[in-house]
Parts: structure tokens; sequence; C-alpha cells
């Protein structure tokens, strides 16, 4: 949530973020209800200062043992008009919080502007395309074959996007969740088990509401929501507290299990573990401080990077443009890896900053060391990583001409084998 001062004062300036986005334009609207608002307030306060004044006339003819009736009954004019200005100020108040949950986070002058993926920009790459003496088969058909995953009992079980991994590919994955802590353990990140579902309350603190809640999985009857992402319940785990500036950064890292719907997606996207409703990733959450978010940033993006380096994995690095970075981000970097078995390079992380936007919903602050007023956080959070299209990778790149799959040396301790097949 953008602070409403900030809107009052630079409205062209959040226009002009908006259009970036590609969102709605609501910010005459939100100045309309936010100068109703505070006139609403001044009648208000004007009122209640009536209503003392005439307290006082009351308690004075009181005392001096004449009539206040007429006093009396002004009074209970001024309350009942007090009564119907609150209602009415109640009313007013909760729709421009509704508008100002539709304003998305402005984003950062280093953001290049676009519409579309191909205004993503390229900043890095790293790792050899390699030259193979046979064709490369995509991984949808390598773990077919290997017995390593199952999507089609997955469809019975429960539908389609919810694989089924055995074996080996049940070893492979649980190995890579636990590398992955244990590596986001070693750079400092404690490690946290969430629930698996969150109110509405949570998500709305993270962004997921009102922007994305057609993605989410839904328990109607408890009014809870499964967790997309970790991100979700890990942010909201400071929800309306104040940190000491000493205590930031605080960093967290996460494994849970992630449901999305994937509404609208379809024909290649969704082949084998490309997009899937069901899958397990690890999160990394930090906690900073406004002066340094964005050295936090690129010290994130460097923590997932390195878990592609030590796997061998073939990826680059985008920078997102505006109309394709999200609702809630200020700044976001995508990893994606290359798939050898499609010629096609996937997303296997996300690592944006929020700034003070989720903060600001959440009333996430920090107490600065000269004891002055307290300010919000900053967030940032990215994928270290998401599992399926890692392990797409690995069968793709890692795959042998007798169709078997060399694991990646760096998993051996946590396999306890080297080759699938």
């Amino acid at each position: 949530m953008l602070d409403l001062r900030f809107i009052r004062e630079h409205p062209d300036l959040v226009r002009e973020g908006i259009r970036k986005k590609g969102a709605a334009d609501c910010v005459d609207e939100v100045l309309r209800i936010d100068s109703h608002r505070r006139d609403l307030l001044q009648m208000v306060e004007a009122m209640k200062n009536k209503r003392n004044v005439v307290s006082e006339e009351i308690g004075k003819l009181k005392r001096e043992g004449k009539d206040a009736s007429q006093s009396i009954a002004q009074m209970e004019e001024v309350k009942s008009h007090i009564r119907v200005i609150d209602e009415e100020l109640k009313t007013v108040e909760s729709d421009l919080d509704e508008l100002l949950l539709t304003i998305p986070n402005l984003p950062h002058p280093s953001v290049p502007v676009g519409n579309t993926p191909a205004d993503n920009k390229v900043i890095s790459e790293w790792g050899e395309l390699q030259n193979n003496d046979f064709s490369p088969k995509p991984h949808w058909e390598i773990a077919q074959k290997l017995d390593i995953i199952d999507f089609e009992r997955g469809v019975k079980i429960t539908g389609a996007g919810f694989p089924l991994y055995k074996g080996r590919g049940a070893t492979l994955q649980r190995a890579l969740i636990n590398f992955f802590l244990d590596e986001a353990s070693r750079r400092g990140y404690k490690e946290i088990q969430p629930p698996l579902m969150v109110n509405a309350e949570s998500a709305m603190g993270t962004g997921q509401l009102p922007d994305k809640e057609d993605l989410m999985y839904v328990v109607t009857k408890d009014n809870l929501y499964l967790v997309p992402t970790a991100e979700v319940p890990v942010t909201n785990i400071h929800r309306n507290e104040i940190f000491t500036e000493q205590q930031l950064p605080v960093k967290y890292c996460a494994y849970t299990p992630c449901f999305r719907r994937e509404a609208g997606s379809y024909g290649k996207d969704v082949r084998g573990l490309n997009r899937i409703h069901q899958f397990d990733k690890v999160e990394l959450v930090k906690f900073v401080h406004p002066g340094v978010s964005y050295n936090e940033l690129d010290g994130l993006r460097e923590d997932a990077e390195e878990l592609l380096r030590k796997l061998g994995i073939r990826y680059h690095v985008l920078l997102m443009c505006t109309g394709d970075m999200g609702f809630t981000q200020s700044k976001k970097y995508d990893l994606e890896v290359w798939s050898m078995g499609q010629e096609r390079w996937l997303e296997v992380s996300s690592i944006s900053n929020f700034e003070a936007f989720q903060a600001r919903r959440m009333n996430i602050r920090f107490r600065p060391r000269a004891e002055g007023k307290p300010e919000f956080v900053h967030t940032l959070n990215g994928s270290g990583l998401a599992l399926p299209r890692v392990v797409a990778a690995i069968l793709e790149q890692y795959q042998t001409p007798e169709g078997k799959v060399i694991v990646p040396k760096v998993l051996h301790p946590y396999t306890g084998f080297e080759i699938i097949g």
C-alpha cells in the first residue's frame, strides 16, 4: 500500500507509476474521497469542540441553580450530529482503504519501462550451451522412461497439474529441498516451518488480496487460503510488530508446498513440470532497513544464483520491466534456467524488493537508534529455489545418450546415489 500523504503530495508521480504498471488510474477518486474524509474530520472535530463548550455551560448553569434544559437539548442535538458524521466517516474511510488496496507499488527508476516479456532485460548469463551428439529429450519423456514422475496417476488422484513423484524422483525432490535449506542456513537465514494455510488478513498483507484472489485455492468453509508461496505466512510473522534498528536485517528461509490455480495457463507452458498447481519451493524473506534495501536485494539475488552455480545449471538473470513484474514489487529479477529438451528458458526464481508497500499493509516497523518515530521496514523475498523447473533442467541437462540422468555432484550427499536409471 502506498502512503496516502505521498499520493496527496505527488499525484502525477503516482499516476505515472500506475500507467507504467498497466493498472487502472484511480488517483482522482482517491483524492476526492480523501478530501471528503478530511472535511468530515474537520466537521466532527468542530462538533466535538462545541459539545465540550455546551457541556461546560450545562455544568455552570447547574452550579448556579439555573435552568439548563435548553443547553441539554442543544447537547443532544450536537451528539446526534456527531453520531451521523462518525457513521459517514466510517463508510468513507472504508471506501478509501479499499481503493488504496487497488493501487500498485510504484516501480523503481532503474526498472525498464515496458508491457510484455519482450521488454525485460537480460543483465547476466552463466554457463555454457552444451553441444550434444544426441537429441536431448524433454523432461517429461525422461521422467516417464525412468518411472520417477507419474503425471497420469497424479491426474487420477487429484487432477492435471498435481504430479506424483516416485522412487528416485521423490528422493531427488527431498535432496534439493534439504540442499536449498542448508545453503540458506549457511548464509544466515533462520529456518521457519510456517502454516500451509493463511487467513484473509495475511493474504491482504502481502498483496495476494485483492490482486491475486483468483489464483489461490480457498478453504471456503473456514475462509482460509492454501499458501501460494511461503512468502505469505513468513512475511506475516511480524505483522503489527516493531523491530529495533539493531535487529535488522532479519532473514528467514522456509520450505513449503505451494498451491496455485494458474488460471488461464495452457499449451506448451503446462507440459510436464513447466506449470503445475502444487509444487515445492524454498523461500527466502528479508526485513531490512530502508537505506540498504537495494544492496540487500543484490545480496538476495546472489544467494539464489549461487544455488544454480553449485548445481551446474545454465541460467540467465532478467531485470523485469514495469508491466511484467507484478502488482506489489518496486523492482524484480527473475532467474531462468535453460531447458535443453525444450530449447527455452524456464523461470526458477523471482527476487523482489517491495520497499514499504507490504510493511505498510502489515504495519511492520522499526525504531531508529536515535529513538525517533518508528518507520516502516522494507521487505524482500526470493525463491531459493522453486523445484519443478530445477528438476526439469537437471533431467534435461544431465541426461545421457543411454537415457540415464547423472545427479549433480553437490547433491550426492543428499541422494545417496549418483545416477538415476
